[in-house]
């Protein structure tokens, strides 16, 4: 059996629902009243039998803990430092940069090996750490036309910037020495729109931890967003209480217009993903002025989504992931988007099967929305991104973008699918 640093908890939930917040069928816990971070955390309400939320940090050596925990007073003061405190209202303000038109889906592309061809889509996701060497603090591209062949996209595409990544990565962007350079950068390629890192919520942490992890979202957003990059702020949350907190900053900051959500991990898990959704469509309803939200994974909520959000849009992984592990998309006699294993002569290019399933994939999400309620009205100021000269972005048409009258008709290629195959 493997035994865990001292600096991490020696706790672990096997049924990990144990941790999620519900006020509704739970009490507060009993440390909470005397707690100094009551109002700003809500308090736990939880079935995991904690006195209060310092009961999750169970480092056998609490002073090594790494945690943003009060168990190592000399961290905790150096993290609470480097955000000001845990409070929202003294980060800085900026100016609303308006939402960019964007569509439904769009396909996030990871780089270019396996390819020849450009892809051809009006708008692409983008990593944010594929853009940045986190080891030097400087842009891997230094022009449009940089990046348009190092990913193989249109020099003309309207970017997607993703902050979205594993722990790791984002930690390494937190600790760029400078970020606002980086920043200025990627405005000056042009960028139509950036999403902040997605810091962690951890269920089994200190709620101390949460709140830093909030604060750090936040100057994240301010910092792109001064950077003059329309930005996403991410509402990572924990409980309802972290949702009303956001809520209220975003009811009294009329620049925050855009949203960032990630289900592809712990959120997007059994209940708990109409969990959060529910709380995201309370936070439009509340606010009471258009928004627009981003979303990573959870493309099955896009439906109820479009009730609460003015513009939603789902940056799409699976079809890269999938095209990479050679699978073919296809649309069965129920309308259902499957994947069948493809096989491709050895250093064959890739590019017609991966425009295949990003147009495959686009339209089966347009086909279950064909019938749905339509999004709220963005108000008529909103412009598309502008590029370094000012000039907004010419919008293009293509049919890939409105294929849903297709997916009926598109079966497997009976030469190259294994027809046993599951998705």
């Amino acid at each position: 059996m493997n035994v865990r640093p001292p600096h991490e908890p020696t706790r672990q939930f096997k049924a990990p629902q144990k941790l999620w917040d519900d006020p509704r069928r739970h009490p507060q816990s009993l440390g909470c009243p005397s707690c100094l971070e009551r109002d700003r955390c809500g308090g736990v309400h939880t079935d995991a039998g904690v006195l209060d939320c310092l009961d999750l940090c169970t480092c056998a050596d609490k002073r090594k803990c790494d945690m943003v925990c009060r168990f190592n007073p000399s961290l905790f003061v150096a993290r609470m430092r480097e955000v000001r405190g845990l409070d929202f209202h003294n980060a800085p303000r900026t100016s609303a940069h308006g939402v960019p038109t964007m569509p439904l889906v769009v396909p996030l592309v990871y780089h270019r090996y396996g390819r020849d061809a450009v892809l051809d889509e009006p708008v692409v996701a983008l990593s944010l750490y594929d853009l940045v060497n986190l080891s030097t603090g400087t842009l891997r591209v230094t022009s449009r036309a940089d990046l348009a062949a190092r990913f193989l996209i249109d020099e003309g595409a309207e970017v997607i910037v993703s902050g979205v990544d594993k722990d790791g990565r984002i930690e390494r962007w937190w600790n760029s020495k400078d970020r606002g350079s980086l920043l200025a950068s990627l405005n000056e390629l042009g960028i139509a729109l950036v999403t902040t890192p997605n810091y962690s919520v951890l269920t089994d942490v200190p709620r101390t931890d949460n709140l830093h992890a909030m604060k750090r979202i936040l100057l994240n957003w301010t910092e792109m967003a001064s950077a003059g990059l329309p930005t996403a702020l991410h509402v990572n949350a924990r409980t309802e209480h972290d949702y009303l907190r956001w809520s209220n900053l975003i009811v009294e900051r009329r620049e925050i217009e855009i949203l960032a959500f990630e289900f592809a991990s712990g959120c997007g898990w059994g209940e708990r993903i109409n969990w959060h959704v529910t709380r995201l469509c309370e936070l439009a309803d509340r606010v009471g002025r258009p928004l627009a939200i981003i979303i990573r994974g959870g493309g099955r909520m896009l439906e109820r989504l479009r009730r609460h959000f003015a513009q939603v849009t789902l940056v799409e992984t699976e079809a890269f992931a999938r095209t990479i592990k050679r699978r073919r998309a296809f649309v069965t006699e129920t309308g259902r988007l499957k994947w069948a294993k493809v096989s491709t002569p050895a250093g064959a290019p890739i590019d017609g099967l991966f425009s295949h399933n990003v147009r495959l994939v686009r339209a089966s999400y347009e086909r279950r929305l064909n019938a749905s309620i339509p999004s709220r009205p963005l108000p008529c100021r909103l412009q598309r991104a502008a590029y370094r000269d000012g000039k907004a972005v010419k919008p293009r048409l293509l049919k890939e973008l409105h294929l849903a009258s297709e997916t009926r008709g598109v079966t497997p290629d009976s030469q190259s699918v294994i027809a046993s195959a599951k998705s």
